[in-house]
């Protein structure tokens, strides 16, 4: 999506049972954000920057269960992952989360 970073903890594992899928979700210590990257340059891909709440209220529309990852990632540990944060990125409360599409998203959160 765009950047570097270093893994952090586990935050979950999600399954879906309807689906027989499992998804693993970490979080990512930004430490470097790319200006072009391979889906930015072959599908147009953008990235956006959410407040966590913000986030939420877009996924739940349209991406229920990541929703629920995010809560989890609210209620079970700070942005940062206990790591220090890079200066040149929005503030500690931001969460990255790119879109290939926004233009179903209300502009208040585009």
């Amino acid at each position: 999506a765009g950047v570097r970073g270093k893994l952090g903890r586990l935050l979950g594992i999600f399954e879906n049972q309807d689906r027989k899928h499992r998804t693993y979700v970490y979080v990512l210590t930004v430490t470097e954000i790319l200006e072009d990257w391979e889906d930015s340059v072959n599908i147009g891909r953008k990235r956006e920057w959410f407040k966590v709440e913000d986030a939420i209220k877009v996924l739940q529309c349209h991406k229920p269960v990541h929703a629920e990852y995010l809560e989890k990632l609210k209620l079970g540990c700070s942005p940062a992952n206990g790591n220090s944060t890079v200066p040149s990125l929005p503030d500690n409360n931001t969460l990255f989360m790119t879109a290939a599409q926004t233009s179903g998203l209300p502009s208040s959160i585009r």
